[in-house]
């Protein structure tokens, strides 16, 4: 059998069973391939079309074997793909994962490569804040796309932390990157120039309804309560006290827009467009914190 025979038949056999997707991939076919050339050794990149297609290289029948468990695991466990190899890609930047934190798939991150941010950023940027961290992703895009800055990575899990540290390690950004364990926005008194968060925001209803590949992550990670707005109420409450001046925070909501307009209906945001559309990722200066739900 070929490398593309197997992963047409394991795309058969993901959707037969009806797994779900995105945590790194939207379809069958994609995430068939992703399992097969990592199950296999290959580049996660090879080309399985033109000259250079490994489409028709035959597999030997032991690969060929351990290939097979790989999708017996995927379909029996309904863990996402990231969770068996241990590895994830955001925005073309590989990260280590596992059932410590959730699989990292930010729209900030598309923010941030994409340059969206920097017509909003104050001139001199020093510090951000990467609350929620996680595996710790979007601080370390954040200080490979501005690599004059200090980032402080703070999460409520001292699990997800320990997966963020072998990130941070393995791209070489621990002189610039530091980690903090607790709940909400560090009360220092320190002044950040950039506030990113992907905080914990689905709701109730959706929670319950949501597919074995995404309970298979912390609900921590991902509850945000009744409205899904449990932390960000909090955040935007004391964000501003932490903020430099001309300071902004970018926020991810999901499909919380609904619910997040009815919790903050006087807050002035500017919603930025990212592949999933404009109204998932927003920006909120310091300035409208204060106007809406602060005072100076």
């Amino acid at each position: 059998m070929t490398i593309i025979a197997l992963i047409e038949k394991g795309a058969r056999q993901l959707e037969a069973a009806g797994v779900a997707f995105g945590h790194g991939t939207s379809n069958a076919f994609d995430e068939a391939a992703w399992l097969v050339l990592w199950r296999l050794g290959l580049p996660l990149n090879s080309p399985l079309d033109g000259p250079d297609s490994i489409a028709k290289r035959p597999v030997a029948q032991a690969d060929q074997a351990q290939v097979a468990t790989l999708f017996k695991e995927r379909i029996g466990t309904r863990k996402p793909a990231a969770y068996l190899t241990h590895e994830a890609w955001l925005q073309g930047v590989a990260f280590y994962v596992d059932e410590r934190v959730i699989v990292p798939r930010s729209l900030i991150a598309e923010v941030l490569m994409e340059g969206n941010l920097d017509y909003w950023l104050p001139e001199k940027t020093h510090r951000v804040l990467d609350l929620c961290t996680g595996n710790g992703s979007l601080a370390i895009i954040a200080a490979m796309v501005y690599p004059d800055v200090k980032v402080q990575a703070s999460d409520i899990s001292v699990e997800a932390l320990e997966v963020a540290r072998i990130n941070i390690d393995r791209h070489g950004l621990h002189d610039r990157i530091t980690l903090r364990q607790g709940d909400g926005i560090p009360q220092t008194g320190s002044h950040y120039d950039l506030i990113l968060c992907n905080p914990p925001y689905v709701n109730a209803q959706s929670m319950a309804a949501l597919p074995p590949e995404f309970k298979a992550e912390s609900a921590l990670a991902l509850a945000g309560g009744a409205d899904g707005m449990d932390f960000i109420h909090t955040l935007l409450r004391d964000a501003p006290a932490q903020m430099s001046p001309d300071a902004i925070l970018v926020l991810e909501i999901g499909h919380e827009r609904a619910h997040f307009e009815a919790a903050f209906p006087r807050l002035e945001v500017i919603w930025l467009e990212t592949s999933a559309g404009e109204d998932q990722v927003l920006l909120v200066t310091r300035q409208a914190l204060l106007a809406a739900v602060g005072t100076a």
